[in-house]
């Protein structure tokens, strides 16, 4: 489900009208988290690693508004539930794309996004399939083999995207306290840096929970 803004009178219509107008509308945010709490949940509880920090991502996610408006045709859409569609890794080195729904219970969304990461493995190519293609969607990478500081994307600018991009890095030792970078990409016009420090203080609370 979703609704259609009315954008005259919305408080945003001038920045989304402005950076709507830019080449590259996105803007992106680099930070860590504390993963302490997080990861010692994984141990003791044997949670998938990778899925548990992904739900929580989700978890926040959906609960910030921004983060689920869509551009269509020039217009702006908040739908009521965003999913997720990250890259899954194979054995030969290459990924594939996915679509993981979001479910506000964690053992139904590891079941089924077990069931989509098997699929993505026994596949080639990019699978590129209607689902991930998707924008009701956050585009989430791992790059779990560098501790990141920066990141960029590859992007297509003839192409008027909107969603979210949100990347994971490799958790390090600090002092005794692990840290996770992440990475929070967002159309400028639909979102600020209010809403993306929203988002990493509450993917921070689920994370301690």
């Amino acid at each position: 489900m979703k609704t259609k803004l009315e954008l005259d009178t919305w408080n945003r219509k001038e920045h989304f009208e402005f950076f709507g107008s830019f080449d590259e509308p996105f803007f992106g945010i680099t930070t860590n988290l504390d993963f302490t709490k997080g990861y010692q949940k994984i141990e003791d509880l044997g949670y998938p690693y990778f899925l548990f920090y992904l739900h929580k991502s989700l978890l926040a996610a959906n609960s910030i508004e921004a983060f689920r408006y869509r551009i269509e045709d020039d217009n702006v859409y908040l739908y009521d539930k965003i999913h997720a569609s990250p890259t899954i890794g194979r054995e030969d080195h290459t990924f594939g794309f996915s679509f993981m729904e979001h479910h506000d219970d964690f053992g139904t969304f590891v079941s089924e996004s077990k069931k989509e990461i098997e699929a993505v493995k026994n596949s080639k190519g990019l699978r590129h399939t209607d689902n991930a293609k998707r924008i009701d969607t956050i585009h989430y990478s791992s790059i779990p083999w560098c501790n990141f500081t920066g990141l960029s994307h590859a992007r297509h600018f003839q192409f008027k995207d909107s969603v979210p991009k949100i990347s994971f890095g490799k958790y390090t030792k600090v002092e005794g306290k692990l840290t996770l970078p992440v990475s929070v990409h967002v159309h400028h016009g639909l979102a600020d840096g209010y809403h993306v420090g929203q988002y990493l203080e509450l993917f921070q609370k689920l994370l301690n929970e």
